[in-house]
């Protein structure tokens, strides 16, 4: 399923067709999916919330809407039932999506965590997904992985709820991850940058 998603969106991204290249990534249309599956929203909304011109928002709806994800009306756009299909797969692939407090282990001004199911046995060292993570748009990440019922960040501890136990608290307030189960925190002087950098972190680990 997971693969299968990925897919989806890199093909709603690169839709062949004349005009330039996109100006937007899969995160924008993950986002973009994101905003609509929780009220009807319209293009000058959309651009406010994703940063982007109007330009690159026409052509974002416009790649939806040819992919079948979208209607559009004078309310804004919705989901049809494959959008409502490809959003709910999204949600068990990425089922926590929130802004986290700072803390010893993430200091950033604006900190953003994705738990991500089921890929803990992905990560090997953690620079994979930091470096994702800065390609992204964010300045710093942590990858942490629910192991034996323990939370590790490679590197830093073999158990954090031990070692940084406030910050762990803090991290885990409106997370509950399962055994190999990830956490991606990322961190940045915007919020759409710290949401967009655990973003790509947590995408490269769709494999």
């Amino acid at each position: 399923m997971s693969l299968k998603v990925k897919k989806i969106i890199e093909e709603i991204v690169h839709e062949k067709g004349p005009g330039p290249s996109t100006s937007f990534s899969m995160f924008h249309v993950f986002y973009t999916l994101e905003l609509i599956s929780e009220e009807p929203i319209g293009r000058s909304k959309l651009a406010k919330r994703l940063e982007l011109g109007e330009g690159a928002i026409r052509t974002i709806i416009n790649h939806l809407k040819d992919a079948k994800m979208i209607t559009t009306s004078r309310q804004g756009c919705n989901l049809t039932e494959n959008g409502l299909r490809l959003w709910k797969n999204i949600e068990q692939i990425f089922p926590s999506r929130i802004e986290v407090k700072r803390t010893l282990l993430n200091n950033s001004k604006y900190n953003f965590a994705f738990l991500v199911k089921n890929s803990g046995h992905k990560i090997k060292t953690g620079i994979g997904q930091r470096d994702a993570a800065i390609m992204g748009g964010a300045k710093r990440a942590i990858a942490i992985v629910k192991k034996e019922n323990k939370l590790a960040i490679k590197s830093v501890s073999e158990d954090i709820e031990r070692d940084f136990p406030e910050a762990a608290k803090k991290l885990l307030e409106n997370l509950s991850p399962e055994n190999n189960d990830v956490i991606i925190v990322a961190g940045a002087d915007s919020a759409i940058k710290a949401k967009r950098g655990a973003f790509a972190a947590s995408w490269i680990l769709i494999k």
